[in-house]
């Protein structure tokens, strides 16, 4: 099966690609396409905003995490007119040699569109398309979209840099405060939670119409001719599985959901911010990471909320906590304000968010109890991104991990009886 794609990158991080994938999503989809999203990596923040952007959900390409057969499966079962894949940090940039975006758009065979943030920069700009157009052979530059450019004559200075090297320039987007999406402590402030989060991203569109050419761009894309090949994937939880989904529970990959719902399972969603119970009948509870620390002191008042939870994990209902979910059924959490609010208490576990440690990394785990994860002696891979401190910690490890280093991590989680959590969000199953 083929389907046209392209893949935004940037030099490094913060360079803009994420604005200018959305200002193209946007775009394109407002020209009658269907247009489909992909984020390169582990991030679950910016596939939301793709969603919004295109009509469609988003998923993750991770070349670290993920074997290629996933990846293929992943662009197969979602075509579209286009598929537009944002990429991560710098368009090389991965873990000892792997996961990067070039790795992505190399699997595909989709030529990578570069966005270049040229603020104090003239003909190095260039330079550095030059680089990276060289740097792999598997690796086909389509062409450069200069961001926050000063000035008409900023940009004369440049362009007949890009026309030496031969290289297309797509557009230049000028320096505009007004475009930037608002940011917390993960990234950018969710989607659901972005006010007037349609109307910016039509000013996005807006402007890439003005400074880009769209036309040219469509044109770049290439067809892949994809080949699927076998592999693992995690396996439902349940058959029946409660899912929390609110602005507190929102960092769930999408893959995963579709696979669960693929293999049969019904997925409950429940919002405790609503003070909604998991489904009585739910022979699974599933509480994902997201933003619980900012809605501490609701979750503690959300009694239905907590007796369904406690209510489900008493009936040995298995319970599983990922990042933020898995602070939950702690004790307690302190927020960032060093206010304490009670927890489920379904584990022995105390998290502090006023002493702030950044934990960053994928995660190779491997399982030392049966759990929502999987059996005993099973390997998952994930992901982990917080900046929660643990005060204190009881009951028996549920994961010995280890990094993309295979050196040791403290990550360790906690089960009691069937109630278990992780620092770490699951991606997959088996040593990528």
């Amino acid at each position: 099966m083929t389907q046209c794609g392209l893949v935004i990158a940037g030099t490094r991080s913060g360079s803009g690609k994420t604005t200018i994938a959305l200002g193209l999503m946007r775009g394109l989809a407002r020209r009658g396409r269907r247009v489909q999203g992909f984020k390169c990596g582990p991030d679950y923040i910016d596939p939301a905003f793709h969603a919004v952007a295109t009509g469609r959900p988003s998923f993750n390409l991770d070349a670290w995490a993920m074997a290629p057969g996933q990846l293929i499966d992943l662009v197969v079962r979602h075509p579209a007119d286009i598929a537009v894949a944002e990429g991560v940090m710098g368009l090389f940039d991965g873990v000892r040699g792997r996961g990067a975006t070039a790795d992505v758009a190399a699997l595909l065979r989709w030529p990578v569109v570069l966005v270049l943030d040229v603020k104090g920069q003239t003909e190095t700009a260039a330079a550095l398309v030059a680089g990276c157009m060289h740097y792999r052979d598997d690796v086909e530059i389509a062409g450069v979209i200069l961001n926050r450019v000063a000035s008409p004559r900023h940009l004369a200075l440049i362009q007949p840099a890009l026309e030496r090297i031969g290289v297309k320039l797509f557009g230049a987007v000028l320096q505009d405060k007004s475009l930037v999406l608002p940011e917390r402590h993960l990234g950018l402030v969710q989607a659901g939670e972005t006010a007037h989060v349609e109307h910016r991203l039509d000013a996005l569109a807006d402007v890439l119409a003005e400074s880009v050419d769209l036309t040219a761009l469509e044109y770049s894309a290439r067809p892949a001719t994809l080949r699927p090949s076998p592999f693992a994937s995690l396996p439902p939880p349940g058959q029946r599985i409660a899912v929390a989904q609110d602005a507190a529970f929102s960092f769930l990959y999408p893959h995963l959901l579709e696979q669960w719902r693929d293999a049969g399972a019904e997925v409950m969603p429940f919002s405790p911010l609503r003070d909604e119970a998991p489904a009585a009948d739910a022979d699974a509870v599933w509480l994902p990471g997201g933003y619980p620390e900012l809605h501490a002191g609701v979750l503690a008042q959300a009694e239905r909320f907590l007796k369904g939870l406690r209510g489900a994990a008493a009936r040995g209902v298995p319970v599983h906590g990922e990042c933020g979910g898995y602070m939950v059924l702690g004790d307690g959490l302190v927020d960032a304000e060093g206010v304490r609010h009670a927890m489920a208490g379904l584990l022995q576990l105390e998290t502090s968010f006023a002493q702030r440690r950044l934990h960053l990394g994928y995660r190779l785990a491997r399982l030392q109890a049966d759990c929502l994860l999987g059996k005993k002696g099973s390997e998952i891979v994930g992901h982990e991104f917080h900046y929660a401190s643990i005060l204190s910690i009881g009951d028996d490890p549920v994961v010995d991990c280890r990094d993309a280093d295979d050196l040791p991590v403290t990550e360790s989680g906690a089960r009691r009886g069937s109630v278990t959590g992780t620092f770490f969000h699951a991606i997959g199953v088996g040593s990528p």
